[in-house]
């Protein structure tokens, strides 16, 4: 009876233990993401002491220091963050209700819809014509390549559950599916480049580049409502990603609709990554990999999981950022490249650490 009653006990004592490690990796994620928001507003060609940050973030010391903060790294880093959240949070969605750790936006064919439909704006519309050159992201019509890059996104996500509910699809289908709607659309977008001005060309190839310093305050703010938004909504859905990880047949016995689920969580996820890409452009591996690492510290308990997903892809982006502003002098790197650079050897490690295990 004694070793009957102290076995409960013990089972809580692992429960709590479990819980509280999970808890010490979110906040030493938090910690570092904090470090590298003070670092990032240290550095750049104007560099700046953490005396001068310190006042800086509180509305004092000298002008220069309050416009370098405020007018010029701050938006980047509050991009980075949010942008970094919700890219993160689509990609562990995905995986979730695809069951498929390889699902992101840009396997599931978002971001080349995206990049598709900035095409469109920049060349047939005319908002990257010669008449306004370079400027041409946004020039004549701010908001233009940002509503055709979401649209473009938005019609890959549609034409994927389209073919999915239409054929009946496995989860493993959908993201073949999404890999050949990622062709389609890198070769319609190759078409259209084909006919156009070099500076058009040149427009197309910047916005894929994906910048950090193209969103204003208000641009971050919509992010932010949309990131906030999705992520309420996997939140509130933890317990039925919890139960999809199962396998589909444990998640019908438990009385959970999959099919619903799956189409909900692709549909936000698809709005929270596409809103990203719309108004920063392509950014790689972020919604791929930070579901993964996050993964082998804390494990699949999506009610850890997205708020650990969440905190490592705000940072991968904004170290990806760091990187890119301060590689070369003068010159901020493509953050899509880098994020490529970075989170690839990430991947690679990862996949290679699970297979030798």
């Amino acid at each position: 009876m004694a070793h009957a009653a102290q076995a409960p006990s013990s089972y809580r004592e692992q429960y709590r233990g479990y819980t509280r490690y999970k808890r010490l990796v979110i906040v030493t994620l938090v910690v570092i993401l904090l470090v590298l928001v003070f670092v990032s507003i240290m550095l750049g060609t104007a560099s700046l002491s953490p005396l001068d940050v310190l006042a800086a973030l509180f509305g004092q010391g000298d002008e220069h220091a309050l416009i370098v903060v405020w007018n010029l790294r701050m938006p980047r880093i509050l991009t980075a963050i949010v942008g970094g959240i919700a890219l993160a949070l689509a990609g562990c969605a995905f995986q979730s209700v695809l069951r498929n750790p390889l699902a992101s936006a840009s396997t599931l064919g978002i971001s080349q819809g995206a990049a598709f439909g900035a095409s469109i704006a920049i060349i047939v519309l005319g908002v990257g014509s010669s008449s306004v050159a370079y400027e041409g992201l946004g020039a004549s019509n701010p908001y233009l390549t940002v509503v055709c890059a979401f649209l473009g996104a938005m019609a890959s996500t549609i034409a994927i559950l389209a073919l999915s509910r239409f054929r009946d699809m496995t989860p493993e289908s959908i993201v073949l599916a999404g890999v050949a709607l990622s062709a389609l659309f890198t070769g319609a977008t190759a078409l259209i480049q084909y006919f156009a001005e070099d500076t058009q060309v040149a427009a197309v190839v910047f916005w894929t580049f994906g910048d950090l310093g193209r969103a204003s305050y208000r641009e971050i703010a919509i992010m932010a409502v949309i990131a906030a938004a999705s992520f309420v909504f996997f939140y509130c859905n933890r317990w039925n990603f919890n139960a999809m990880e199962s396998g589909e047949g444990t998640a019908h016995g438990l009385g959970l609709n999959v099919r619903r689920t799956r189409l909900l969580g692709m549909i936000v996820g698809a709005f929270a990554a596409s809103s990203v890409i719309a108004f920063c452009g392509t950014i790689n591996f972020i919604g791929l990999v930070a579901p993964h690492i996050m993964r082998r510290f804390i494990g699949s308990d999506y009610r850890y999981l997205l708020v650990a997903s969440a905190l490592a892809g705000a940072g991968i982006l904004l170290l990806s950022d760091i990187i890119a502003r301060m590689a070369l002098v003068g010159v901020v790197l493509p953050i899509s490249a880098i994020t490529s650079f970075v989170g690839a050897p990430l991947f690679l490690y990862l996949l290679m650490r699970g297979a030798h295990r």
